[in-house]
């Protein structure tokens, strides 16, 4: 990770869950980082209670305004990006479809002319979904090869993003140039994601409200993992082609297909590490989403000998702890920078063998 150090890196989305979580952990490595997004999608945020702000450069500004994002871009200068802004949530996809198509595909289409018009990138990356593929819910774990499509808005939009940065790479970069690639994410958990309709957060809101949790979909199966699992990838994945094109391309980010669990069965384990949690199925006729989501993580696997490095069951104890000072009224900050050194100090270990 030392790689980072002075590296000129501009983030979008950087205030949200995982923008947060990124934003510290290259400021830890000392890059200069300058970061685009809206203001934090959630109250309480982790961009606010982290203090994320301090020791970088922060632009609210939104990335379907071509003119402000540019003029941020511009200013930084960047050698390195990451592209994370989205419209996350399948069920807002369906309340707000237009709204999600323009974040999450025209937002796409004007950082990547912010790229092609700067003279300084080198490394850009878009984050996307496991949701990108077409999803036949065949029980069959999804590799980087196969057709993309997408059910709902949220997904068909982030195939759309994908689509996009395959046409600027093919159109516009040469190997000699900027390298290209984008990582498919599984379902991500950690502490401080306070978004609605998703699973992790709706246990901790209602482990501290004493509230009974509801569980929609108690059998959906997904690729849970740790939000610091495809944080690393990404930084490996920037740095990688950075230094040689060769590495540039499409990439599966999950955990082992072990520990792809159904919600009732991470539910459970929350329940386990926290000590208790009053819960009950309760399907509610709800628009349409997958069944069944797994990733195929080979190609990462063997091009960089990346691994997960926690599994499920520890991402979940991660969290707990996590929430728990939080519900104590702690600085966050100290679990945050020990929760990643932690992680950074397997990881470091298992990308070097």
């Amino acid at each position: 990770m030392s790689f980072y150090k002075g590296k000129r890196v501009f983030i979008t989305g950087h205030t949200g869950f995982k923008g947060s979580w990124l934003a510290m952990i290259l400021k830890n490595e000392g890059a200069i980082v300058t970061g685009y997004s809206l203001n934090p999608p959630t109250n309480p945020s982790l961009f606010e209670l982290a203090k994320i702000e301090e020791g970088m450069t922060s632009i609210i500004g939104d990335v379907r305004d071509y003119d402000s994002l540019k003029k941020a871009f511009d200013d930084a200068k960047p050698e390195i990006v990451l592209h994370l802004a989205a419209q996350p949530i399948v069920r807002d996809s369906y309340k707000i479809p237009k709204e999600t198509y323009e974040i999450n595909v025209l937002g796409t289409v004007n950082i990547l002319e912010c790229v092609r018009l700067s003279g300084s990138v080198k490394s850009f990356l878009n984050v996307t979904t496991d949701k990108v593929y077409e999803n036949c819910e065949k029980g069959i774990a999804f590799t980087e090869d196969m057709p993309l499509d997408g059910y709902d808005p949220y997904s068909n939009s982030k195939s759309c993003s994908e689509l996009v940065t395959h046409s600027y790479k093919s159109s516009f970069f040469s190997e000699d140039s900027v390298r290209i690639s984008t990582a498919r994410a599984g379902n991500v958990i950690g502490g401080g994601d306070f978004a609605n309709d998703r699973i992790i957060p709706d246990c901790v809101r209602a482990a501290l409200s004493g509230k009974e949790l509801e569980i929609r979909n108690p059998n959906s199966i997904r690729p849970y993992q740790h939000v610091l699992e495809p944080l690393f990838a990404y930084l490996l994945i920037c740095e990688k082609q950075y230094n040689d094109a060769k590495y540039a391309g499409y990439y599966n980010v999950g955990p082992e297909i072990s520990d792809c669990y159904t919600t009732g069965q991470l539910v459970d384990v929350f329940s386990d590490k926290w000590g208790g949690l009053k819960r009950a199925n309760r399907p509610d006729g709800g628009p349409h989403e997958a069944n069944f989501l797994k990733l195929d993580c080979t190609k990462i696997k063997n091009t960089f000998g990346w691994a997960p490095c926690w599994s499920a069951d520890i991402a979940v104890e991660k969290v707990v702890e996590w929430s728990k000072a939080y519900a104590s009224g702690d600085d966050v900050r100290p679990i945050m920078r020990k929760q990643i050194d932690e992680y950074k100090n397997i990881f470091t270990k298992k990308v070097q063998k």
